[in-house]
């Protein structure tokens, strides 16, 4: 099959075990990103499968009635950026591996670092250092220090996991259904949301995007938190409702906002007003993006590819277009 490969900004896929997968297909990856429909139906003309690179470009009806030759997408996990019923009325289908039981270590991981460059204050202390200061200003330690943790789920419950082993309180607040999971489970539940916010030395948030998650971080919780507080988020931007976060620092609650994610991203914006403030670390949307994730996040999708042309899918979340086939 023809695959195309889109958004590799590193050109990285073609480096690692799992590409191999792909011997048999003839392969193009791009490693620029491109989000006007007349150049990317000009690119992806000849595909026949197209693999994302999670959510960075959107795949939508106007984009699918311009690649007649694709049968197959295949990426991994939750698909927001995919419009599945354009996908179906057009004999396209779509496979994702859901992953259950399998969250992202490495998202895990990079929300423990930023919680971390927060509480010693690491952008800072290495920019005085740099600048011939020394030290400036005296950071936090973790240890008996309370983690909210939002969103009662897997990559949640592996921040949770290494911040206990650090010697902080974790604390919960979820969905009714979430909170009901975690009580379950002999985890703390913090006894109102205003309680988790108010109290709660970091926050970080674990949720996936959905039209029912969109905003659920009100001006009103991030203000609520203590001024030597930091909220982090290595989740999705648009959890958090327009210009809450602005309006936080603006109002000093909480002292410190870590971001990994954008509404718009790449975002390449060097005046954007949050990526400037002073009190926002901010890393390029990393959170996934390590040699060892994407080999295997990769390796599954390429598995997709193989058994889709074989004539025997897998992860199909589409599979009406199966039926009509």
């Amino acid at each position: 099959m023809k695959v195309h490969i889109l958004d590799d900004w590193f050109d990285t896929l073609r480096d690692l075990p799992s590409f191999g997968r792909l011997k048999e297909h003839e392969v193009t990856v791009w490693t620029d990103h491109v989000e006007d429909v007349d150049m990317l139906a000009e690119r992806l003309a000849d595909a026949e499968a197209l693999t994302l690179f999670r959510e960075r470009t959107p795949i939508h009806d106007a984009l699918l009635a311009r690649l007649p030759r694709l049968r197959l997408i295949s990426q991994h996990s939750v698909y927001p950026h995919v419009d599945v019923a354009a996908c179906t009325r057009r004999g396209v289908v779509f496979c994702s591996n859901m992953v259950p039981g399998a969250p992202s270590r490495a998202a895990a991981e990079l929300t423990i670092a930023l919680m971390l460059s927060a509480a010693r204050q690491l952008p800072a202390q290495i920019a005085s250092l740099r600048a011939g200061t020394w030290q400036t200003g005296v950071g936090q330690s973790l240890a008996g220090r309370q983690l909210g943790l939002y969103g009662y789920g897997g990559i949640g419950k592996l921040v949770a996991r290494t911040a206990e082993a650090l010697g902080m309180n974790v604390v919960w607040w979820a969905s009714d259904a979430g909170r009901e999971r975690a009580r379950a489970d002999g985890a703390t539940v913090a006894a109102s949301r205003d309680a988790f916010f108010a109290e709660s030395d970091f926050v970080s948030l674990h949720v996936r995007q959905t039209p029912a998650t969109m905003g659920m971080i009100s001006a009103r919780d991030l203000r609520s938190m203590k001024p030597t507080a930091a909220f982090i988020n290595t989740s999705r931007s648009r959890l958090v409702a327009p210009g809450a976060l602005l309006g936080a620092l603006d109002a000093g609650r909480p002292g410190t906002i870590a971001l990994d994610v954008f509404d718009t991203e790449p975002n390449l914006d060097n005046c954007d007003p949050l990526l400037a403030h002073p009190r926002v670390i901010a890393t390029p949307h990393i959170g996934y993006v390590t040699v060892d994730e994407l080999d295997r996040q990769f390796g599954g999708i390429y598995d997709q590819i193989n058994a889709f042309a074989a004539g025997d899918p897998i992860n199909v979340i589409n599979s009406d277009v199966l039926k009509d086939g």
